[in-house]
């Protein structure tokens, strides 16, 4: 009887003990995080900090067209609300990471129950709240059991105090902002760009799945590793069967979503990558220069890597992605012809008479080993002149460009010298004539290796592409027809007309002289003596003055030469002053930053083109005129052909067959240094540019080195690209001509005017 008595008296002090030890628990749970909260482990967030989080937004580059084309940014992430996210992306993620996340309030206990008792094997009991806290404010992970466990408790403490400060709503949308998706994507908005190419609100489900499931672990469900994609297929499926168990799509959804393979459009990020790199440079000094000038109204300075700024340019997307597309399928062949015409040179790329090649490559190669910063170096560390040739002479493992991706190999860095310099470079500028917006701009074959932005910071020889400014200016002063018939002889100016030493007679290309040529004849085959004779009749004053007004500043010295284009100009300033043949007259600045905005979308600053009459709608459009000549029988005629291809395959899909109007000018300059095509259609100016970093490094022959051969294929793929794209709106009808009539005569079938002796007996120079 006693032991019975015995027995009840140990059953009921096993239960007694059961249930103190069944409600210590939370007691204790509580007690900790009231410890917790009071710091006693360590320090917390403050309310202030958790109400008003420190983050770091990427100031954006918009495209006219709505698109990112680039970020400045400490990380790159953009915000977007909540009303910015597709719902099935919000189903996705509640439906993974946190089934019960609408009903708990930040700690679910019941996951941490179950976590408990399966030991994590169906999950964990991390809800979302609770990974945000995590990311906001512990993001290190702990080392050592009793710290993780302490950095658990902080999380719990910091997730309710989440809960009671936020939204639902508001939570879902920081988590998905904050988020780390790697490969430069922080944030939902900046993944979605860099693994579809698209923003939030246009992902689809499967995209939606495959995103979130990079949340358990974005290293090891990483699809854009090669090794990780089958993971990351596996993965988003699960998340799609996690929807279907949640009753957020049906069964038969599951299983067609299931088969779908996993298709990306991978973009990596970087400051070096994207759309548009060479502009983006040139935007980011521009913005250094506009926050210096453009205080906060609190006096403090904006931070374009972390104030979340926008900025609205007038590039179009599409357009940018057509024209460096053209530029690299172009300047690869190109570069495969140049490579098999230098082979056997003594001086490489350098292109000297045969006797001094090879000490002149050598005086250019050692010039430029001078100027690096290995040699620089070698000198301060005390090495002889000896010692460091014979280092850049050793051949090392480096990674250099090539067209098709970059190469690891074994090279001298004397070796590197000559093939950076044997790499053929282009540039390329597209404008809106009627607004001066700046619709593409490449500044180069390739920015990681080549930096320097040919666009704006290069300057060039112009060549022949100068010649539309002497005949614009003798339209414009002697009201002279493209009908106008000039003979095609060697026409000399004075030496003491213009204060020359000697006279100045240059000759045509070709050397072939004899009979007339009618200016628009004379400017299709770009014929010297016929823009010598123009200068002689107006001098070089006005056609300095007219390129000036034109928006060209560079210097132009008021010398007869400039006539044949021996000036240095800016791709951006030589296409910006064609602007005006397009513009009825009137020169229009080109402009690319249309607004910029704070991270609200309050308007800081907006910025509309400058413009001025230069010459009169009259005149613009008889140089139109001229200019058209230029592809319908002139250097630029190939762009009509219908049949026939290069030599050596120089570009591959020749013939062109272009039908509509374009008017154009190419150019080459002294021994095919720089190659130029500038083509215009009703609403877009279009200007390229060729040649290699060193001028002595350029083909041998005009055939190849001539402008219509090295920079007009580009503008010939590009406007294709365009065309092919008809909701870009680039015209292709005539081009618009003035209101009331034209008094100089465009018609030279009934041209009666008067002959090339009137014209030379009414000239002052004469």
């Amino acid at each position: 009887m006693a032991s019975k008595n015995l027995d009840k008296k140990d059953f009921r002090n096993y239960v007694k003990f059961f249930w103190v030890f069944i409600l210590s628990i939370p007691v204790s749970i509580i007690i900790i995080l009231l410890l917790v909260k009071m710091e006693t482990f360590g320090e917390l967030p403050s309310t202030e900090e958790i109400v008003n989080p420190k983050s770091y937004l990427a100031t954006e580059i918009l495209s006219s067209d709505g698109n990112q084309i680039g970020t400045f940014f400490h990380e790159n992430r953009v915000h977007v609300e909540y009303h910015d996210l597709p719902s099935n992306l919000i189903k996705a993620l509640i439906a993974t990471e946190d089934e019960r996340f609408l009903e708990h309030s930040g700690i679910d206990f019941r996951s941490l129950g179950r976590a408990f008792i399966t030991l994590g094997s169906n999950g964990g009991g991390s809800t979302i709240t609770q990974q945000l806290a995590k990311l906001m404010f512990t993001p290190d992970p702990a080392r050592g059991f009793i710290l993780r466990v302490l950095q658990k408790l902080k999380e719990w403490v910091i997730a309710l105090q989440i809960e009671s400060s936020y939204t639902k709503q508001e939570i879902i949308t920081m988590y998905l902002n904050k988020f780390d998706f790697l490969y430069q994507a922080v944030g939902i908005y900046s993944a979605s760009n860099v693994y579809f190419g698209k923003t939030p609100d246009e992902l689809n489900i499967e995209e939606s799945a495959m995103l979130i499931g990079m949340c358990k672990n974005p290293s090891y469900y990483n699809p854009a590793r090669e090794k990780r994609f089958k993971l990351a297929l596996n993965r988003r499926n699960t998340v799609l069967r996690q929807m279907e168990r949640n009753n957020y799509i049906s069964k038969n959804t599951l299983d067609s979503l299931v088969s779908l393979p996993l298709v990306l459009n991978f973009n990596r990020q970087g400051h070096d990558k994207g759309l548009a790199p060479h502009l983006r440079e040139n935007i980011r000094a521009y913005m250094k220069n506009w926050i210096s000038n453009n205080p906060k109204a609190n006096g403090g300075r904006y931070n374009l890597y972390t104030d979340g700024l926008k900025i609205y340019t007038s590039i179009d997307s599409r357009m940018q992605v057509s024209a460096e597309t053209a530029v690299k399928k172009h300047m690869k062949n190109l570069q495969r012809v140049f490579f098999s015409q230098i082979k056997n040179r003594k001086a490489g790329p350098f292109y000297f008479p045969e006797d001094l090649s090879f000490s002149e490559g050598q005086k250019i190669l050692m010039r430029a080993m001078r100027q690096t910063g290995r040699y620089k170096n070698s000198k301060k560390a005390g090495l002889s002149e000896k010692e460091i040739i014979k280092m850049f002479k050793s051949p090392i493992k480096m990674n250099i460009f090539s067209h098709n991706g970059d190469l690891d190999t074994l090279m001298s860095p004397l070796d590197s010298i000559e093939y950076y310099k044997s790499i053929y470079q282009a540039g390329l500028i597209s404008i809106e004539p009627q607004t001066g917006f700046i619709k593409a701009w490449v500044g180069g074959v390739d920015f990681k290796h080549f930096k320097y932005d040919a666009v704006k910071q290069g300057r060039r020889q112009v060549g022949s592409t100068f010649k539309p400014f002497v005949y614009a200016a003798a339209i414009a002063d002697k009201k002279y027809s493209p009908c106008m018939e000039v003979p095609n002889i060697q026409t000399c100016i004075d030496s003491g007309q213009f204060g020359l030493l000697e006279p100045w007679c240059p000759k045509n290309s070709s050397e072939k002289y004899g009979g007339v040529l009618t200016l628009k004849e004379a400017i299709a085959g770009s014929i010297n003596t016929v823009t010598t004779f123009l200068m002689k009749q107006i001098g070089p004053n006005p056609v300095s003055n007219m390129a000036k007004s034109l928006g060209v500043t560079s210097r132009i010295p008021a010398v007869p030469s400039i006539a044949l284009g021996t000036v240095d100009l800016s791709i951006y300033e030589l296409v910006g002053a064609y602007t005006a043949f397009g513009n009825n007259g009137l020169y229009t600045q080109p402009l690319v930053v249309l607004r910029i905005e704070d991270k609200n979308g309050v308007v800081l600053d907006d910025f509309t083109p400058i413009t001025r009459e230069v010459f009169s709608p009259e005149v613009a459009y008889t140089m139109v005129n001229l200019l058209q000549g230029v592809t319908e029988s002139g250097t630029g005629i190939r762009l009509r052909h219908t049949g026939g291809r290069y030599r050596y395959n120089v570009v591959t899909d020749y013939p062109y067959s272009f039908t509509n109007p374009i008017a154009g000018k190419t150019g080459t300059t002294q021994n095919n240094s720089d190659g130029w095509f500038v083509g215009m259609v009703p609403n877009l100016v279009t200007g390229i540019w060729t040649g290699c970093q060193d001028r002595s490094a350029h083909f041998g022959t005009t055939e190849f080195g001539q402008g219509a051969t090295t920079a007009l294929p580009i503008w010939a793929i590009y406007m294709k690209d365009l065309y092919a794209q008809p909701k870009i709106g680039i015209r292709d009808d005539e081009f618009d001509k003035p209101p009331g009539a034209i008094s100089i005569a465009l018609d030279c079938n009934s041209y009666l005017g008067q002959k090339t002796e009137q014209y030379e007996e009414n000239s002052e120079y004469n």
